[in-house]
């Protein structure tokens, strides 16, 4: 028996023994659920310095009508949901990213090149800035309505709706701070998005998704894709059911205007922010209002 048991007994692990490490490849994020692409293809992530990090999909034009699908579905019950509802759940989403501060300070250190220290200062920023825009969700109708002064014995009434469905751009840079900085204002307003990743830095974004897959955010309301901006856009930007683009991550002016000439024939509100914006200043309410509708109500105030 024992001869037996020394035949078969491995014997302590080495831990000082070299291994391979098993690198991580992530999934699109569509319709609250992880699909792998449609088109089986995955591009390597590196960090600042050329180092294999991960696997990332690479998003085909079928999976961005996919997403549209999901965030066209979603829209009625989230643009429906209460306003102290959605910040609510804006609420909980940023205690989640507050539990993922290690994890999405590596990410951002390896990304953007800086130091641990300097990485915890662009998520502490990046969770404050969520926290800002889930506070607006329930106080933009007071900035963004109006009650209108006009002759007759009408009341004349203003008030801020969604837009719909709004194709995002991701910052190429600002893998995290610029992402949310994009991403937040849209759902906040009671849109849902469809939100294309830095090609080169996604990983962030790609975590932000299994947050939000975890948290009680209505699947659909946010759609996040890997791959090239190139390619996805003008999927997007032609896209009958997307009602606004937001350009913010298209690094070429030539890849911006034509995402914005294509969006044109549909009639889409487009968004084009400098392209050197800078994500660390105060955001204001530029972004709350830019995905928004006014509808005006007139009423007769009788006799």
């Amino acid at each position: 028996m024992s001869e037996q048991k020394q035949k078969t007994d491995p014997g302590p692990l080495d831990a000082t023994a070299p291994r391979i490490g098993v690198l991580k490849t992530y999934k699109l994020f569509i319709g609250g659920a992880f699909p792998r692409s449609e088109s089986g293809r995955v591009y390597e992530v590196t960090d600042h310095t050329g180092q294999w990090l991960a696997n990332a999909p690479h998003a085909s034009r079928k999976d961005a009508r996919d997403a549209v699908t999901a965030a066209r579905k979603a829209f009625p019950t989230w643009s429906g949901t209460t306003a102290y509802n959605r910040g609510q759940i804006l609420y909980r989403i940023a205690e989640m990213l507050q539990g993922r501060h290690a994890q999405f300070t590596r990410e951002v250190a390896q990304a953007e090149g800086l130091t641990p220290n300097e990485a915890a200062a662009v998520v502490d920023a990046a969770v404050d800035r969520w926290v800002w825009y889930a506070g607006w969700a329930d106080k933009t109708t007071q900035i963004a309505g109006s009650a209108n002064p006009v002759a007759g014995p009408y009341f004349n009434l203003s008030t801020p709706e969604p837009t719909g469905t709004v194709a995002i751009l991701a910052p190429q840079h600002s893998s995290l701070l610029g992402l949310i900085s994009v991403l937040a204002p849209v759902i906040t307003t009671g849109n849902t998005a469809i939100l294309i990743t830095s090609t080169t830095r996604p990983l962030p974004a790609l975590t932000l998704a299994e947050v939000l897959a975890t948290s009680d955010l209505p699947g659909g309301v946010v759609n996040i894709l890997s791959g090239h901006a190139t390619q996805l856009g003008p999927v997007l930007a032609a896209h009958q059911d997307i009602n606004a683009l937001d350009l913010t991550g298209a690094d070429t002016h030539e890849l911006a205007t034509h995402l914005e000439a294509t969006a044109a024939d549909t009639l889409k509100r487009v968004h084009r922010p400098h392209p050197t914006e800078d994500f660390t200043t105060d955001p204001g309410t530029t972004r709350l209002l830019a995905h928004l509708e006014t509808k005006t109500v007139w009423h007769p105030t009788g006799t």
